[in-house]
């Protein structure tokens, strides 16, 4: 089995910042893309940012030159340093990894369950 669990959400005022954190664990064997997504009330889930195993990152526009995904595979964990935080950035955020484990030799899609990120004055 193998989860990922996110930690570090919570309530943030108007150009604060959040780090988000998302460890995977389990029979792991290996890890491809990780990434966070984020789906706000009423919204449909949308992809903020992934990173590949090697360190390449891609972010959607909308948190370009503030949101910043790193990982440390080491610890089969990536984060989401987010800076200049908006209330339109309110959301679950979900972290999602590309999973191989030692019993099943492709990758399967795995998610977390969620983290509330709130930015209000």
């Amino acid at each position: 089995q193998v989860q990922l669990v996110e930690s570090g959400g919570g309530l943030v005022q108007p150009g604060g910042s959040l780090r988000l954190s998302c460890a995977a664990s389990g029979s792991i064997f290996s890890i491809n893309v990780m990434g966070w997504y984020r789906q706000a009330p009423g919204k449909q889930r949308e992809l903020v940012a992934t990173i590949t195993t090697g360190g390449m990152a891609n972010r959607a526009d909308s948190v370009k030159g503030r949101f910043t995904i790193s990982r440390d595979n080491a610890k089969n964990t990536v984060y989401l340093q987010m800076n200049s935080l908006k209330p339109e950035d309110t959301a679950v955020y979900y972290c999602n990894a590309q999973i191989a484990t030692f019993y099943r030799g492709d990758y399967d899609l795995y998610w977390g369950q969620g983290t509330q990120v709130t930015v209000s004055s």
